[in-house]
C-alpha cells in the first residue's frame, strides 16, 4: 500500500510517504534509539505537520512506528542535564502542542512500547488503533519526574482518575486489549492489519468533505475543555455555518437524488 514517492532523504528520524493520494503517512524512524522523541525528531514531526496543514491535497495524516516501538519515549539522554532555569525558559515540551491545533485527523497506529512521550504523543491523535503487541505507559515517575507532554490530563479523560493515577504513580504498563477496555483506543488489529486498517479510516475520511470533518473534529477536541451547555452552542454555531458551504449544499442534493456525493471541499 505503499506509494512510489517517498521521502526518505527530506528527513533524519522520519519517513514521509503517501499510499494514498489525500492520506500523508508518517512513520517515526529512530529504530536503534526505540523510535524516542528527540528535538531533532520532533521538529522534524512539526514541520511536516506545518506543510500538511497548508497542503490542501492532505486530508489526514497517519502517524506510525516500528513493529517493536511506536516511541519508547521522549529522549532521556538528551533531558538528562536540563536544569530547572534551561527548562522554564525555553518552556521545554511547549514544542509538542503543535499536534493539538493540527486541525486535519491524525490517525495513530501503535506497535511494540508507546512509553511516556510516544504514548502522549498517541494520546493527542484522533483516532488511535493498535496491535495486539501494543504497550502504554507512562513511566516517568520511575525517571523522578511526571510526564510532561500531556499525559496527566489526557490519560485521567481517557480512562479515568483511578487508572490514571495507579499508570502515572506506578509506572506500570497495560497491553492493547486492556486500553481497548477502558476506550483508550478504537481498535486492536494483529500486526500485519494494523496499517492497512488505519489507511483504510484515513481514506473514508478523504471521502467525505474536508470542512465538515475539520468543524467535527473541532467540535469534538471542544468538548473536553467547556462546561455541557458552551459546547451544545458551540456545536450549534458549527452546524449553522456548514449551511453556508457548496458541500452542504451538494451532500444534501446527493443523498436525496440517491447518488454518491461529490465534494469540492469549498
Amino acid at each position: 500500500m505503499r506509494a512510489n514517492s517517498v521521502l526518505r532523504g527530506a528527513y533524519k528520524n522520519i519517513i514521509v510517504d503517501n499510499p494514498i493520494k489525500s492520506v500523508q503517512l508518517v512513520t517515526l524512524d529512530r529504530p536503534k534509539a526505540l523510535n524516542a522523541l528527540n528535538n531533532e525528531l520532533m521538529a522534524e514531526f512539526n514541520d511536516i505537520l506545518n506543510k500538511a496543514q497548508s497542503d490542501g491535497e492532505i486530508t489526514s495524516v497517519v502517524l506510525t512506528g516500528s513493529d517493536k516501538a511506536f516511541a519508547a519515549g521522549a529522549d532521556i539522554k538528551e533531558m538528562k542535564d536540563i536544569s530547572f532555569v534551561e527548562a522554564y525558559k525555553r518552556d521545554f515540551l511547549s514544542s509538542w502542542n503543535l499536534i493539538r491545533d493540527f486541525r486535519k485527523p491524525i490517525i495513530g497506529a501503535v506497535s511494540g512500547y508507546a512509553l511516556g512521550g510516544g504514548f502522549e504523543i498517541a494520546m493527542a491523535t484522533d483516532i488511535l488503533l493498535a496491535s495486539e503487541s501494543a504497550k502504554f505507559g507512562q513511566p516517568e515517575i520511575n525517571l523522578g519526574i511526571i510526564p510532561g507532554g500531556g499525559g496527566t490530563q489526557r490519560l485521567i479523560r481517557a480512562v479515568g482518575k483511578a487508572k490514571a493515577m495507579e499508570m502515572i504513580l506506578t509506572g506500570r504498563m497495560i497491553k492493547a486489549q486492556e486500553a481497548y477496555d477502558r476506550g483508550l483506543i478504537s481498535q486492536v488489529l494483529p500486526n500485519d492489519q494494523l496499517l492497512p486498517a488505519a489507511l483504510k479510516i484515513a481514506e473514508e475520511i478523504a471521502t467525505k468533505s474536508s470542512i465538515s470533518v475539520q468543524a467535527a473534529k473541532e467540535s469534538i477536541n471542544a468538548a473536553y475543555e467547556m462546561p455541557l451547555s458552551e459546547g451544545l452552542r458551540f456545536e450549534r454555531r458549527l452546524f449553522h455555518q456548514l449551511f453556508a458551504t457548496n458541500d452542504q449544499k451538494e451532500g444534501m442534493s446527493a443523498f436525496i437524488e440517491k447518488r454518491k456525493p461529490s465534494f469540492t471541499n469549498e
